[in-house]
């Protein structure tokens, strides 16, 4: 039985501005895209970006003298309702997922602000100058707030039944998005001497917690992961009988003369560790553990690297955030071969 022979996709070049791009917004262009499929990719990855983007928020609170969110706090100018409000916008960062909680007790007058709250060792609070309340003199306010993760909006989780809970807690609203808002615009680009190939321009806004770079990461693997589930027999290679454009786009060639993958380009993940300047200790650690490329350090997963000997936390969150700038991470999978296989049709 003869192979079949299939024709060759548009495989398209992405480039991030580099001008404009920050822990909270990201500018990704992408093209050239066949025919028509700027409108579809820029739709699917935007609404995935908004909805399926896992990130943190506080979902209950107990505010100390108080057992309902219709109540008001001696000594505080806000009622609980606007406390409660308040809460709502705190930003958390939660490097590893796991629910958690946070402390919060001052008292006399003042203003009191997110950095006043005490967290666990995996939270991190990106807004610190967001206020929560406003104490009057001889007040006081007492809260512990329960972190949990979860993926786009949650309704307050009451206990059916109960109008009052017995530890007081009052449960509220919870957005875990890291994704503010984004948008999308298609545009016509030129292949050769056709006019009508697609380039898709995507505008990213994130609350801190996340990066442009990690949340379309996120978001592209599930896609992936849910389609893949559509294939009835193995998928067709067109990865392998394709290769990117750049002949007649000479800027797109000069952004992207390290071939791209996965977001980051071909020589970076195959350049020593040395490449990403961390601190001696680090870096001896991972030496010793044998990790002596950028490509065998991504492919590590972070309970991996917990693992390594002498290597503490403090190293891992400096390991993590040295990688973060490149538009790196841990667990990225990233096989050598093809890596190699795109440097030689490059």
């Amino acid at each position: 039985m003869q192979k079949r022979e299939y024709q060759p996709l548009t495989i398209p070049q992405l480039m991030w501005n580099k001008k404009t791009l920050s822990e909270t917004f990201g500018e990704l262009v992408v093209e050239p895209l066949e025919p028509g499929f700027g409108t579809t990719m820029g739709n699917a990855i935007r609404r995935t970006l908004l909805s399926a983007v896992e990130g943190s928020a506080v979902t209950s609170v107990i505010i100390k003298g108080v057992n309902n969110e219709f109540s008001s706090v001696p000594g505080v100018v806000e009622d609980v309702v606007q406390i409660v409000l308040n809460c709502k916008e705190i930003v958390i960062k939660n490097k590893t997922g796991k629910p958690g909680t946070m402390k919060l007790h001052v008292s006399g007058e003042r203003a009191v602000t997110v950095a006043d709250i005490e967290v666990d060792d995996h939270l991190e609070l990106i807004n610190k100058d967001h206020i929560i309340a406003h104490v009057a003199q001889g007040g006081e306010l007492d809260i512990t707030f329960f972190v949990e993760s979860g993926r786009g909006y949650q309704a307050a989780q009451w206990p059916a039944g109960k109008a009052l809970q017995e530890d007081n807690r009052i449960y509220i609203d919870a957005m875990f998005s890291p994704v503010r808002r984004v948008s999308y615009d298609v545009e016509k680009t030129r292949v050769g001497t056709s006019i009508d190939y697609d380039k898709l321009i995507l505008q990213i806004f994130t609350d801190g917690t996340e990066s442009p770079l990690e949340v379309v990461r996120y978001a592209v693997s599930v896609i992936r992961s849910q389609l893949e589930h559509f294939l009835a027999a193995p998928e067709i290679p067109f990865n392998e009988i394709s290769a990117p454009v750049t002949e007649g786009k000479p800027e797109l060639k000069a952004e992207t003369q390290d071939v791209r993958y996965k977001g980051v380009s071909v020589d970076l993940l195959l350049k020593p560790i040395n490449a990403l300047e961390f601190s001696v200790r680090a870096h001896n650690c991972l030496i010793n553990a044998g990790i002596k490329r950028i490509i065998d350090l991504v492919n590590l997963t972070e309970d991996d690297v917990l693992k390594i000997k002498n290597f503490g936390r403090k190293s891992y969150d400096e390991v993590k955030e040295g990688m973060k700038s490149f538009g790196l991470s841990f667990g990225m999978n990233v096989k050598e071969a093809e890596l190699r296989k795109l440097i030689d049709k490059e």
